[in-house]
């Protein structure tokens, strides 16, 4: 899970392996082992990491599925939504299993945070 949602982050981000390498101060060689999961980075790293992407260590680690920007509204609509014991469905697929609901809320997430960037980016440029 690490290493899918580090994978997401950099390229919502549009940057690349070695971008984000360098940000880090490893080999991109290094890096992309934490996004294939070969590896996994030391305390100060995965805090770094969280820095570059602006979410949460517990975030990164799948602790916590809403980055740290979201509010605390977005956060109980999230899970009140994808959390919820009630029976969920879209389109013709009726029975949406826990590891859906993750990958949904991952995709939710990563949405709103690059949304975010793009704020602002939009707010540097003014």
């Amino acid at each position: 899970m690490f290493g899918e949602r580090l994978k997401q982050l950099r390229q919502a981000s549009n940057r690349t392996q070695q971008e984000i390498a360098d940000l880090l101060g490893v080999s991109r060689s290094a890096y992309s082992h934490f996004e294939n999961g070969r590896n996994e980075p030391d305390k100060d790293t995965l805090v770094k990491l969280a820095d570059i992407f602006d979410v949460t260590t517990d975030y990164l680690l799948g602790r916590n599925k809403t980055p740290k920007w979201a509010s605390k509204d977005q956060i109980i609509e999230l899970d009140k939504v994808l959390e919820s014991d009630a029976g969920m469905a879209y389109g013709d697929m009726v029975d949406i299993t826990k590891e859906d609901r993750e990958q949904i809320n991952d995709l939710i997430a990563s949405y709103f945070w690059r949304k975010k960037q793009k704020e602002k980016r939009n707010q540097i440029r003014k």
